[in-house]
């Protein structure tokens, strides 16, 4: 197995990909690690990242950029990038991945592999390093949806040192793959098919959807009109939790600290000044600023509320279908380089996935095809605690297809 350097790891270096935790060496091993230990993984490696998790390409290490193994002058996607390329590359037959608005799934989709969000609080986080508390979840990222439900089955389940773990029981994931999903309500979101969306992507999605159908799938097109908030709110609320989760390192407990002749503020504030890379810094900044006085309720508030209004979309659409198909992304994987210096070009590569945390709600990505030589994922949404039928309708899917059996030619 290859781990997400943001995953603790006992006796071994768990950086962050960040110069804040490049010396920093756990003295346990995550929940989900130690329960893929206990069920005999042994671990490869740590996987590249973006730095603290905040990123769409992997360019934001503090180390170097991952390279996509379909094309070495692409992003690999992000932030769990490293883990992405490691199993579409064959070095690592699995992975463990984050997820906080999408880095598992636009990983999977750019580098043509399949991975799993859980629903929040399915899989534990206790040894995971807190980017945004409330939308992190870990999940598998594999070859094909079996090897993903082998994966959710170890790590899943109820643990006490997580106050945000579910108690529920946990389902038998391989024995659902029953490759049957006649009579399936599957939902096909509109707002997920807006202007903007790359010409392949949506060629490649739509004739997915038409295989789902003829496998015996009934499709349906529902609405989901808070859509169009999802990226606002997330960047408000992603943020404000990172300003509070990482005001820890401040060069006195732990990681690195700077050493020069000022006082206790100003070695503070050069640690911080130099610890972080510059998309981490971009984000403590925003959400500082709308945890600040007179604009909590404007900004942080209000965007929770927002939020609510998301889940219940969410709701109320499955009340009428059994899970959702849409892309993952609207664009393929780009060339390295070119949104680094356009922030909200590059948070609109996650357009489509962050609703889905914004509800707490499993989802997972399955190749579904090629646009200009590069994978393209379909992405698949279901209610709390369906990942059994997620993983079912995607294996259907791959036992009808070839799509996840390629490789690229490295």
């Amino acid at each position: 197995m290859q781990i997400k350097d943001l995953l603790c790891t006992n006796g071994i270096a768990t950086t962050c990909a960040s110069r804040m935790l490049a010396e920093y060496i756990p003295v346990y091993d995550a929940t989900a690690v130690a329960r893929l230990r206990e069920h005999g993984a042994v671990l490869l490696g740590k996987g590249n990242m973006d730095e603290f998790g905040m990123g769409s390409s992997t360019e934001n290490s503090a180390f170097f950029p991952t390279r996509n193994p379909w094309d070495t002058g692409r992003v690999p996607g992000g932030s769990s990038g490293g883990s992405a390329a490691a199993v579409s590359a064959g070095a690592a037959p699995f992975a463990l991945g984050t997820d906080t608005g999408g880095s598992i799934r636009q990983p999977a989709s750019f580098c043509g592999v399949t991975g799993l969000k859980p629903t929040y609080g399915r899989v534990s986080r206790y040894g995971l390093v807190a980017y945004a508390s409330s939308l992190d979840q870990v999940g598998p990222i594999a070859r094909d949806a079996a090897d993903c439900a082998l994966i959710l089955q170890s790590i899943a389940g109820h643990d006490s040192r997580d106050a945000t773990s579910l108690p529920d029981a946990v389902p038998d994931y391989s024995a659902a793959l029953t490759g049957d999903i006649s009579g399936l309500r599957l939902g096909v979101p509109s707002e997920y098919f807006a202007e903007g969306m790359d010409a392949g992507v949506r060629a490649a999605v739509t004739a997915a959807i038409d295989q789902l159908a003829a496998l015996g799938a009934e499709i349906r097109e529902v609405s989901l009109p808070t859509t169009q908030y999802a990226l606002a709110c997330y960047y408000i609320i992603a943020p404000s939790e990172c300003s509070a989760n990482l005001a820890r390192y401040d060069g006195v407990k732990y990681g690195y600290s700077h050493q020069g002749d000022g006082d206790m503020w100003e070695a503070m504030e050069r640690t911080r000044q130099h610890g972080f890379g510059p998309e981490v810094k971009r984000r403590i900044m925003l959400g500082a600023f709308a945890l600040s006085s007179g604009y909590y309720d404007a900004y942080y508030h209000k965007a929770q509320q927002v939020r609510t209004l998301i889940r219940q979309d969410f709701a109320h659409v499955f009340e009428e279908v059994d899970a959702l198909a849409a892309p993952v992304s609207p664009v393929v994987a780009f060339p390295i380089g070119e949104r680094t210096d356009d922030p909200v070009r590059m948070y609109l590569v996650d357009v489509y996935t962050l609703p889905v945390n914004m509800a707490g709600l499993p989802a997972m990505s399955v190749p579904c095809g090629f646009s200009n030589g590069l994978p393209v994922g379909l992405q698949l949404i279901g209610p709390h605690l369906s990942e059994d039928r997620l993983l079912n309708i995607a294996h259907t899917y791959q036992q009808a297809t070839e799509w996840h059996r390629e490789r690229p030619g490295i």
